[in-house]
């Protein structure tokens, strides 16, 4: 019966002994189903003693920012590197690692996950599930000094030791923390992340990203993430939040999108202009 689910595409074989039962291509599903789907396939593949680290412990604890393809990878205690299997890696088992349970199995401390994260991942993808982690209290600033102790040592940790310093709870999202990057990288820092401004109909709003101009306005910059802003309903929010912004406080509401990003520099270049045609005489 399982090898004929097999070869009908009803399952699909990860590994010996574990199977993915949803016949929808793994392609067609969401990022997030995929990162927690390379979490599992290394929990089952491990056996029940197996628990889950680096980007599969983060993606386990809902953080985010994780690139799209996680390599699934557990750990056991006694494990060695030469029983990974069908591209499941077995990591080394840190010795006095902490650990939490998730559903009915164990992941890596948040802490311990981004000790084992950080350094395999690239900075723009490393700071922003530190912010994540931070952003969803599942760290705290000590913590977090706590995570780039326990990652010294590592290989590729050096290049990432200025990267730590750069995580900040207050972004919301991935695109966020992207943003902040290329205007720090461009030498337009923030000056404010959820700058609290009250808009034209009188409600409370924030921006998500803030320069202060010389009179005290603001320039504003809004993350427009497709994970959030792709539906009808939020296109709709997204106009009207952008409308109730321009006041009396706010110059200019710049938005971005994750196309932006994917540009180094023009992000920055764009908040730059707005800076000086704003009059802002103190742009870098």
């Amino acid at each position: 019966m399982l090898r004929r689910l097999v070869q009908t595409g009803a399952w699909s074989r990860i590994t010996r002994g574990v199977h993915d039962t949803d016949p929808a291509p793994v392609a067609s599903r969401t990022v997030d189903h995929r990162r927690r789907r390379a979490a599992w396939a290394a929990l089952l593949a491990f056996g029940p003693e197996s628990i889950a680290v680096g980007p599969c412990s983060l993606a386990l604890l809902g953080v985010a920012g994780l690139p799209a393809r996680v390599v699934p990878q557990a750990t056991l205690p006694g494990a060695r590197a030469l029983e990974s299997r069908d591209g499941i890696r077995l990591r080394m088992f840190d010795d006095r690692m902490a650990v939490v349970r998730v559903r009915d199995r164990y992941v890596a401390a948040p802490e311990w996950a981004l000790a084992q994260a950080v350094p395999e991942l690239d900075r723009p993808w490393a700071v922003a599930v530190m912010d994540s982690a931070l952003h969803l209290g599942l760290v705290s600033a000590e913590d977090l000094a706590r995570a780039h102790d326990l990652a010294r040592g590592r290989r590729g940790v050096a290049r990432t030791h200025s990267w730590w310093e750069l995580a900040d709870g207050r972004a919301e999202s991935p695109l966020e923390t992207r943003v902040r990057l290329d205007c720090v990288d461009g030498g337009v820092p923030p000056d404010m992340l959820q700058v609290p401004l009250v808009g034209s109909s009188g409600r409370e709003r924030r921006g998500d990203v803030g320069w202060r101009l010389d009179d005290g306005r603001w320039v504003v910059a809004e993350a427009d993430g497709a994970e959030f802003h792709d539906t009808p309903s939020a296109a709709f929010a997204d106009r009207e939040r952008h409308n109730d912004l321009v006041t009396a406080d706010v110059a200019a509401v710049l938005r971005f999108t994750s196309a932006d990003v994917a540009v180094p520099g023009r992000v920055a270049a764009t908040v730059r202009r707005a800076l000086q045609a704003a009059g802002r005489r103190r742009v870098v």
